[in-house]
């Protein structure tokens, strides 16, 4: 008797059909519940093409943080929770890790799913700091004991070796410069020299655009190609020296947010044309300054302010009274309010990946699906 067929994986259906326009649009918690449906959807959910396409149509969405203090114990933070920010479903809101809480933690830098943290913990008289990635889809955590000591810069895909490196910094009486970190080395971090602009050793966080990192320093903007690994410079809009500027990206474009404090008005940049360094001033958005007053009470003071796009859509994020994260769109008009204790918009986006990186077993202290994630 011949041997029966394999089961297809939905009945009336190829398994064409189903693997590559039914479950690669699936979000990443339904994939992991389809793995556990038969044998035949776990090998078709964890095959490496698969979870690369799947990886591919996830949307970038930017990152909130929330902690959770221990209020019986001074500051003491209990947990952190990883937030993804979908202006689709604002209401609904859901976090794709929990991890236990320290004296301090914060986000670092994100890569393609992969998340680094730095956390300061009380040791003896001191604290220690220990920086940390992760990747909230497999749940995979290792500490990088090779970074004490380095400042970090920003992480990136090095395209040639295929490897994940950080871009770090050191600056000590024997030592001052820029450091490349290959993850999963045992080596300590390379040293690849000093860059001609120094505000940088001490520069918020990176954007990563067209294969190099991005700061804007000053009336700069500083750019270190990851392929060759070295540092040019570009320029940056004409923006006053009291304005807070940031980078982001905006679709295809490099975007610059630039808030004026005095006046509460935010503009919106884009680099129209990134080889000829051309920017043009595409909106300028008046806060709802009043409105927020009257309607949340505020009474004035400091707030934080980010800007994101999805799909050329920008709009922009406001945290203030550590109670109330509000959503503002480009004709100033406040369109969301989420009121939750301690949680903060960043400048980092999260494409989530259920890949299992090789690099993270032969890291020291490596753990799956377990403390710290709880």
């Amino acid at each position: 008797m011949a041997m029966a067929e394999a089961a297809s994986l939905l009945p009336g259906l190829p398994d064409e059909i189903a693997t590559w326009e039914i479950l690669v649009r699936l979000p990443p918690k339904s994939i992991l519940r389809c793995r556990a449906v038969c044998p035949a959807w776990h090998r078709a959910t964890t095959a490496r093409g698969f979870l690369l396409a799947h990886h591919a149509r996830q949307p970038a969405l930017p990152l909130l943080y929330s902690k959770d203090y221990n209020c019986s114990v001074g500051d003491d933070i209990k947990s952190i929770d990883i937030i993804p920010y979908d202006h689709r479903a604002a209401d609904k809101l859901h976090s794709v890790a929990r991890l236990d809480g320290a004296s301090h933690i914060s986000l670092e830098a994100c890569c393609d799913g992969l998340l680094v943290l730095r956390t300061y913990s009380k040791r003896g008289e001191g604290y220690a700091l220990t920086t940390f990635i992760c990747n909230p889809g497999t749940r995979q955590y290792a500490p990088l004991h090779q970074l004490d000591g380095f400042g970090l810069l920003g992480m990136y895909p090095h395209s040639p070796s295929g490897e994940y490196r950080l871009l770090v910094v050191q600056k000590t009486k024997k030592s001052d410069g820029c450091y490349v970190y290959t993850i999963g080395s045992s080596q300590p971090p390379r040293h690849i020299g000093c860059p001609d602009d120094k505000e940088l050793m001490t520069s918020p966080e990176s954007v990563f655009f067209r294969g190099s990192l991005h700061w804007h320093t000053d009336t700069m903007i500083t750019v270190f190609d990851t392929t060759n690994e070295s540092f040019r410079q570009m320029h940056s809009p004409m923006v006053s020296a009291d304005d807070h500027a940031e980078l982001f990206e905006m679709s295809d474009m490099l975007g610059m947010f630039c808030f004026n404090e005095k006046e509460n008005i935010v503009d919106i940049w884009v680099m129209q044309d990134y080889e000829g360094e051309v920017w043009a001033l595409q909106h300028r958005v008046k806060l709802p300054i009043a409105e927020i007053m009257e309607q949340f009470e505020y009474s004035g003071g400091w707030f934080d302010l980010v800007a994101a796009s999805w799909d050329g859509d920008v709009l922009l994020l406001i945290q203030f009274q550590d109670n109330w994260l509000l959503q503002v769109d480009m004709d100033g008009k406040l369109i969301v309010n989420i009121h939750h204790r301690f949680m903060y918009p960043t400048l980092l986006r999260l494409k989530q990946s259920l890949l299992s990186h090789i690099f993270f077993p032969p890291l020291e202290d490596y753990v799956v699906n377990a403390s710290p994630f709880i």
